[in-house]
């Protein structure tokens, strides 16, 4: 079972991706524009076809991770017909933007899409707050002997009655043995749990979170909150970038393993529950590829956009120049964070 939840969010996964490029395609095709190739997968091709009177061959690789499209023009180391309608070079600015743009849109409007059905499916989780029972994850706690559905009463002899006072008084204690009192059935315990040292990926947490339970929702509050999740979670994911930058959190970031090994653990949660997730995956998916960085489309919008300033087309092999090293970074950030990721594990 633990290879089918595996398999089921690599799966996942690869929809994310397959409707991140199929934005690019029905974009580029929009404006005239020649799409030679579009492979789910990359490596070695399992599957082909090109259907007749088609400029595009559909193809299945090996590696079902992620997606591409090629279209014709947009490599100008390649020969290229000035003159040809269907090439990415020839056509007009707005027809470029848009294509470039169409990718991460989609995935942030298919986001709606997957929370709503994950709602319906699944319903919605309803925080617990006023009990403060907690879930236990791996960790300090875990270690110290705190289980799931404890009601923590008090650290250090102070009463808490609220998350924020428990989540306050925990972070200033960093590296500190804390002193919990807590409620398990008809018994009070006192468990001595240590927080994350400072200076650490996870200063000041002893790794609980609030206890939830799940309420059914109706078509109504399903499409309304699949509307409001995805700018929400946009909004909370740049707030802690800017937190990270002023230097009040440090940075957490997972790669692959990590977001693979997250989403199985949703699949085994439920189908609701892993449509959510995918939801908010699809909405960050799209949100990372707009920041102005090379080799995303971000970044190719800013190539646009000076452009569209200047009123004049930039050298495109320089531009080519730049995303490959953007790429590169990329490659080598992705790398790192995935052998912190196994090494985690």
């Amino acid at each position: 079972m633990t290879v089918a939840r595996y398999l089921v969010a690599i799966l996942g996964l690869a929809l994310l991706m397959i409707v991140h490029e199929a934005g690019h395609y029905f974009a580029a095709r929009k404006f005239g524009m020649r799409v030679v190739r579009f492979s789910i997968g990359f490596g070695p091709t399992l599957w082909k076809h090109k259907p007749k009177d088609s400029p595009t061959v559909y193809q299945v690789a090996l590696i079902p991770f992620l997606a591409y499209v090629q279209i014709a023009g947009m490599n100008p180391y390649e020969e290229s017909d000035p003159k040809d309608p269907g090439s990415y070079a020839n056509a007009s600015l707005w027809g470029r933007i848009v294509t470039i743009a169409a990718g991460p849109l989609t995935n942030y409007l298919f986001a709606s899409v997957l929370i709503f059905f994950g709602l319906l499916i699944g319903g919605k989780e309803v925080p617990d707050e006023a009990t403060m029972r907690i879930i236990v994850e791996p960790g300090p706690a875990q270690s110290a002997g705190v289980e799931s559905n404890d009601k923590i009463d008090a650290v250090n002899g102070a009463p808490v009655a609220t998350w924020d006072e428990l989540r306050k008084i925990i972070g200033s204690h960093a590296g500190e043995p804390v002193d919990l009192t807590i409620e398990r059935g008809a018994e009070t315990l006192h468990k001595t749990v240590t927080p994350g040292a400072k200076g650490e990926k996870d200063e000041g947490l002893i790794h609980v979170r609030m206890a939830t339970h799940t309420e059914p929702v109706g078509v109504a509050e399903a499409a309304k909150d699949s509307v409001i999740a995805p700018p929400l979670f946009v909004y909370e994911n740049v707030r802690a970038i800017g937190r990270v930058l002023a230097g009040k959190d440090k940075l957490s970031m997972s790669g692959p393993v990590g977001i693979v090994r997250e989403t199985a653990k949703q699949a085994k949660a439920g189908p609701g529950e892993l449509l959510q997730f995918l939801g908010i995956l699809s909405a960050y998916l799209g949100a990372f590829n707009l920041l102005p960085f090379p080799a995303l489309d971000g970044g190719r919008l800013l190539f646009l956009g000076a452009e569209a300033v200047s009123r004049r087309r930039l050298d495109a092999k320089l531009e080519v120049r730049v995303h490959a090293v953007g790429l590169l970074m990329l490659l080598t950030l992705i790398a790192f964070v995935t052998y912190a990721d196994v090494i985690a594990k």
